[in-house]
């Protein structure tokens, strides 16, 4: 999770390309075996990365089976499992994003759907303020594209 983190600060920082291929090269060690928190937490950052929708959009969608893979199997911690939960509302805002960029509306509805149900997860701090201000911009601009009733 360390170096997960410092390529995500490199990606807050602006140095996009540096932050992917640092993605890169731990999801080829890691790869689709790995714990699955770290799994969705390197799909979910790798996906920003992305210059195309559809790339973006596959890394979303491993973020999210990832997410539903965890299980209490996998991890004996349940702050792992919790901290999954906390993705989830960030997850499908992220997938609703990308299908409305794909123009794919039906998929775009279902995904911010998901994501305003999955708010229970987030706390009353700034990381939730600040996904659910995001849902708020997502859903007036797929009702702005005709499709988001």
């Amino acid at each position: 999770m360390t170096r997960i983190g410092q390529a995500v600060m490199l990606l807050h920082g602006g140095d996009r390309e540096e932050a992917r291929n640092r993605f890169r090269l731990i999801w080829s060690e890691i790869g689709e075996r790995g714990q699955a928190l770290h799994r969705c937490t390197l799909a979910h950052y790798m996906a920003d990365t992305q210059d195309d929708p559809g790339d973006e959009l596959a890394w979303d969608l491993r973020a999210l089976a990832a997410a539903e893979g965890l299980t209490g199997e996998e991890t004996a911690d349940r702050r792992d499992a919790s901290a999954v939960r906390a993705f989830f509302p960030s997850l499908h805002l992220n997938l609703a994003a990308d299908y409305l960029e794909l123009q794919r509306f039906e998929a775009a509805r279902l995904h911010l759907d998901r994501a305003w149900k999955a708010l229970g997860a987030l706390g009353d701090d700034g990381y939730g303020a600040g996904v659910r201000a995001a849902l708020g911009r997502l859903e007036r601009r797929l009702r702005g594209s005709g499709a988001g009733a």
